[in-house]
């Protein structure tokens, strides 16, 4: 990846599209694979296709509970009389060939019999003792689910670069396979920078807050599935700095910090990226989150958040959570979900840039809407808990009214 650093080119403020599209452009899924059991494949990606073993079904079922019959017992313009000659459930087949004139009491799933081609629903169905009595007009192959219907065996059931999700272990399972090989776990380091920054436990001196992004990038990271190296607290002093740089690039595929990327007197991250490495680029269009870092350093993936805690949250979810995925390999990324909805709030912003504003959607009319949840502050942590979406203004929008239509990032959408 070779990309000129900031000392090169103008320093405008990239375009959030422009910036996600340069990180992913540059991006190889990481090396290695290991077969896990089962079990132990949650949120794990998918190294190998798995190939079904066998058909699924197995065999042709009933896709309903009724009758299985023969096709050609059944009268096209009148009513038709059939005999029962006995059942079948799901794991108890009717062990004889249905003959003419005779039908099976049928359960949902339960294996079709030889002879019979054709389910007739038990709701239309009349019975009497031992007798059936079908209504007209019913069509051949009605309520069968066919044998490799849903697979055939040999073929692809689920492809490399799919990440297993409980569906996807389901679906494993019903082919017999205990056992995947799936790509190795991204390793990825991170710290917060800054001298104000306490840990949990320490009493806090003047001036002093406690370090909240190491704790929301930790359980970011541990929903991907990511393996974590949590380096704590690094000083805002260059050498500290340097020295934590280079332990994390020489142990992580990525690493991520917090703080000191924007341009105060204490802000050393860009500089040290780009004499250690390389900066694609730092300053973005958007807010919050202005301030962001991209680039590497060796064969290690750097993402310089912004300190504050919601521009931290915003900038990991906007830019960095697919390019994890990406060098996680998975394939294809999931599309990011966005959906129409009504304002309830109004605003003005400026042209230029993306704002991405925390709101909650209202569900209490026909048509849905979303108000702003809490002040907008990018250090308002307690917004981002109270909100349950993104509210997305692109660049061209210079304002919104009461009415109008947003567009919105639901949270669910981005884990």
């Amino acid at each position: 990846m070779n990309h000129p650093s900031p000392s090169s080119t103008a320093q405008d403020p990239l375009k959030a599209a422009d910036a996600r599209r340069l990180i992913l452009d540059g991006l190889s899924p990481v090396t290695g694979s290991e077969r896990v059991e089962l079990h132990a494949a949650l949120g794990r990606v998918l190294a190998q296709d798995v190939i079904a073993p066998l058909d699924v079904p197995m065999h042709d079922n009933s896709a309903m509970d009724g009758y299985a019959v023969r096709a050609e017992d059944l009268r096209a313009g009148s009513e038709t009389m059939l005999a029962v000659v006995g059942s079948a459930l799901a794991g108890h087949p009717f062990a004889a060939c249905l003959g003419a004139g005779e039908a099976v009491r049928i359960m949902t799933g339960a294996v079709i019999p030889d002879g019979a081609d054709t389910v007739v629903m038990q709701e239309i169905v009349r019975r009497e003792d031992d007798r059936i009595f079908i209504p007209a007009g019913q069509q051949k192959g009605r309520n069968l689910r066919r044998a490799g219907e849903d697979l055939a065996a040999g073929s692809v059931a689920l492809a490399a670069g799919r990440r297993c999700g409980p569906a996807e272990l389901g679906l494993i399972a019903s082919l017999g396979i205990g056992e995947v090989v799936v790509r190795r776990r991204l390793r990825v380091a991170f710290f917060s920078t800054g001298d104000e920054l306490a840990s949990i436990g320490q009493p806090l001196a003047p001036g002093a807050i406690y370090d909240s992004n190491r704790h929301t990038l930790s359980g970011a990271l541990a929903r991907l599935g990511c393996e974590l190296l949590d380096m704590g607290i690094v000083p805002d002093r260059p050498a500290a700095l340097e020295a934590a740089f280079a332990e994390a690039a020489g142990t992580a595929d990525v690493v991520i910090t917090s703080g000191g990327v924007s341009v105060g007197d204490a802000d050393f991250i860009r500089e040290l990226m780009a004499r250690m490495g390389e900066v694609s680029f730092w300053k973005l269009a958007i807010k919050p989150g202005r301030p962001m870092a991209f680039g590497r350093i060796g064969d290690a993936v750097l993402f310089g958040l912004p300190g504050n805690p919601v521009a931290t949250m915003v900038s990991f979810y906007q830019f960095v959570q697919d390019a994890l995925l990406s060098l996680m390999g998975v394939t294809p990324l999931p599309p990011a979900e966005r959906f129409a909805v009504r304002a309830d709030f109004a605003l003005r912003k400026p042209a230029g840039r993306v704002e991405y504003l925390r709101g909650r959607l209202l569900r209490d009319g026909t048509e849905p809407g979303v108000t702003l949840a809490g002040a907008q502050g990018s250090g308002v942590l307690r917004s981002m808990s109270e909100a349950d979406c993104l509210i997305v203004l692109p660049e061209d929008c210079t304002s919104v009214q009461a009415g109008d239509t947003v567009f919105i990032q639901p949270f669910h959408g981005l884990v």
